[in-house]
């Protein structure tokens, strides 16, 4: 990745097509190139939910699906450039499937220097904003706080602007799939979406700091701020009753602490004094692990937003918990035959299991275990998907058996899940084994399935 500087003549969007580059030159604003990223494969192109927001603003905009449907093949297949991304502007040259390049470009609009200071002020009172950031996150409270503030950073219905030299006046394939091709960049760093916004990294960084460092002087002892709030009656609290009346004015609740960086790590059970008998030191030590990895895995469920109007998942049984532990905490083959045992599997069953749930938790785990028939209305959606994401002669020879669908000729398969969705599976040593998460494009599952060439 590559960081330059560059004019910008727009208000509010980032320089047009006929810009010369430029670098040193005061006013000039950054731009950062990255280089080409491979095929994405069966891959999904954002995993990151800021990643998938974006995403939903180009399908909120776009008003031809099937434009995109071609531009996202183009972004799958490798068709896009280098990205180069500036304040109020994307660029990439994208090649069609034909071989002919077109340069394709993507408006946002920036925000005011209005706006970057309610952000900058808004992130200052929240330490835990400025730790995310640091750690190239986007959580979504730090969105919606932004936004409270009067500051949209993820884009919404319309705000995505397509220009594209096949001159298309909506978004085409190519416009297509370079924002495809953004949501990969945006998975690995958020700050591309805030350099799109009108601020560069470090210039932020360094505005958080300075504000941060402002603050601190102010709130330290001594400080005519700090004297002020000790003056008298300061400490003297606030009759309940009063506290209550006001419940629906009252500034909120600090933030809860981050997420510690991974699970807590189990105490060693190997000491001079022997085990209790029936005891198991290694079991117990097995069992302390895959409990500290569950609690971490709770916490940060617990404080993702909006955990309080998620449902409450069903119950798991003894077997889906064996094969979730054996999932969590990879054991060693003595614990792993007690385990597989408790699952009601064959101990080289075992490690399916531990892939399917890997892959998809107790849904993964089920269309590995399950085969069904599916009904006449399941069966005409999985037939008209798979018709339709392949070109003329390209789709494979399909075998069809249930829910599964095994390409002729070869150990790949696809299995089709209650949910509508398309799991991949390889057999290997003659077991089929899963080999990726599911995927609502068949094509996708198919590639994240097919042996790499």
């Amino acid at each position: 990745m590559n960081e330059r500087y560059r004019t910008d003549d727009d208000e509010r969007y980032g320089s047009g097509e006929g810009d010369e580059e430029q670098t040193g030159v005061v006013g000039q604003e950054p731009e950062r190139t990255f280089a080409a990223l491979p095929p994405a494969g069966g891959r999904g192109f954002a995993t990151s939910w800021w990643g998938q927001a974006w995403l939903k603003a180009l399908e909120d905009t776009a008003l031809d699906g099937e434009q995109l449907k071609r531009g996202r093949k183009l972004a799958r297949e490798g068709g896009v450039g280098a990205v180069s991304v500036r304040p109020g502007r994307i660029t990439a040259v994208v090649q069609d499937r034909d071989s002919t390049a077109y340069r394709s470009d993507v408006l946002l609009q920036r925000l005011g220097d209005e706006e970057w200071d309610r952000f900058l002020d808004m992130a200052v009172d929240r330490a835990g904003h400025i730790a995310a950031l640091l750690d190239r996150e986007m959580p979504p409270h730090l969105v919606e706080d932004a936004a409270a503030a009067g500051v949209d950073l993820l884009p919404g219905i319309g705000d995505l602007e397509a220009e594209c030299t096949c001159e298309a006046w909506d978004h085409c394939p190519h416009t297509g799939a370079l924002c495809y091709q953004v949501a990969r960049l945006l998975d690995q760093d958020p700050f591309v979406l805030l350099l799109m916004r009108g601020r560069d990294e470090r210039r932020l960084l360094d505005e958080l700091q300075a504000r941060s460092m402002a603050r601190a002087a102010r709130e330290a002892p001594g400080s005519p701020e700090a004297r002020e709030r000790s003056g008298p009656g300061a400490g003297a609290g606030v009759d309940a009753r009063e506290a209550f009346a006001a419940r629906d004015i009252l500034p909120p609740l600090p933030a809860a602490p981050p997420l510690p960086p991974e699970p807590g790590q189990p105490p060693s059970l190997d000491t001079e004094a022997g085990p209790a008998p029936g005891v198991d030191p290694g079991a117990l030590e097995f069992l302390v692990a895959g409990t500290a990895v569950r609690a971490y895995r709770m916490l940060a469920e617990a404080l993702a937003q909006g955990h309080g109007q998620q449902p409450v998942p069903d119950p798991l049984t003894v077997a889906q918990d064996a094969v979730r532990l054996a999932a969590d905490v990879r054991p060693e083959p003595r614990i792993a035959a007690r385990i597989a045992q408790g699952a009601g599997r064959q101990r080289a069953d075992l490690e399916a299991a531990v892939r399917a749930w890997q892959y998809g938790g107790p849904a993964g785990l089920a269309v590995l275990d399950e085969e069904w028939e599916p009904d006449a209305e399941s069966l005409a959606r999985a037939r008209a998907q798979l018709a339709e994401v392949w070109e003329e002669g390209e789709r494979p020879r399909l075998r069809a058996g249930r829910n599964r669908w095994t390409v002729a000729g070869t150990d790949v398969q696809l299995r089709y899940g209650p949910d509508g969705r398309w799991w991949p599976y390889r057999k290997e040593r003659g077991r089929w084994m899963p080999v990726g998460p599911a995927d609502d494009d068949p094509s996708g599952a198919l590639a994240v399935a097919l042996p790499e060439a």
